[in-house]
């Protein structure tokens, strides 16, 4: 139906993810962008490295010069009024302090950390030498951190073993003010994701579908991103991602020659 000629359409608040660009359109900031608009909120990206990727793997990654990443940054944050802004896969060292750097500065509303270190496929997509950057530099600016179980390993630096709310501790200690350990790699029948702040911890459970999600943890850290945008309440707003992430997995399908299923966004 077209708009009656005074109407204007309602005003989407602006989001930025930084992050990598995924050519097969199912992780990175193609998964990130279509989140954001389903979602209710206007997508920006500054780019930080560009994969050749398909749903079979990862096979070239190409980081972008940090020189441009600035430009991009300041080009987006000297334009848009930003209400939250999403990290995804920095790569480098240079790129993670840089970003760390500009968050500093532009101290935007709320920032969400997800510590992207590899593809499905496995590939590692975070240099060894920018994990310090990330601990140090970067994690204590974010208001959610959503590592998986394998991240939250190597953020910590140990095996997180089965006391998890241990875990969910140290990694708070790290500084960010909230803390969304995702599920996803854990066993059984029934998937749980932790949420923990100053307040303590909530679970979620939902059932495990059997399927191998591509781009699931960019999706639930940008729906995250986008419903903090809109006015929700950290607590809230990972609830209600949460949810509709699990909605998005129930809509994913094959849309190439591996097996790995992409999100219905």
């Amino acid at each position: 139906m077209p708009l009656r000629p005074n109407a204007r359409p309602a005003v989407r608040p602006n989001t930025l993810t930084i992050a990598g660009s995924d050519a097969g359109g199912g992780a990175g900031l193609q998964a990130d962008l279509k989140t954001f608009h389903a979602r209710g909120t206007h997508g920006l990206t500054a780019v930080t490295a560009v994969t050749s990727q398909n749903t079979r793997g990862v096979t070239a990654v190409h980081t972008v010069p940090v020189t441009h990443v600035r430009s991009q940054l300041d080009a987006l944050f000297d334009d848009f009024p930003i209400a939250a802004v999403k990290t995804g896969m920095l790569g480098s060292a240079a790129i993670t302090r840089l970003v760390a750097t500009q968050m500093r500065r532009r101290q935007p509303a709320w920032l969400v950390v997800d510590p992207v270190m590899r593809a499905t496929s496995g590939r590692h997509l975070l240099d060894e030498d920018a994990l310090e950057a990330l601990v140090t530099r970067l994690v204590p600016l974010a208001d959610v951190l959503t590592p998986n179980l394998p991240e939250a390993e190597v953020l910590l630096g140990r095996p997180l073993g089965r006391d998890l709310d241990a875990a969910g501790a140290d990694l708070l200690a790290l500084g960010a003010r909230g803390v969304l350990l995702k599920g996803g790699h854990g066993k059984g029948r029934e998937l749980v994701d932790r949420y923990y702040d100053a307040r303590g911890v909530i679970e979620l459970r939902h059932p495990r579908l059997p399927i191998e999600g591509h781009g699931s943890g960019c999706t639930l850290a940008a729906a995250v991103t986008a419903a903090l945008a809109r006015g929700k309440s950290p607590r809230a707003a990972v609830r209600e991602a949460i949810a509709w992430t699990n909605g998005a997995f129930r809509r994913a399908w094959k849309p190439g020659g591996g097996e790995v299923h992409v999100l219905g966004h």
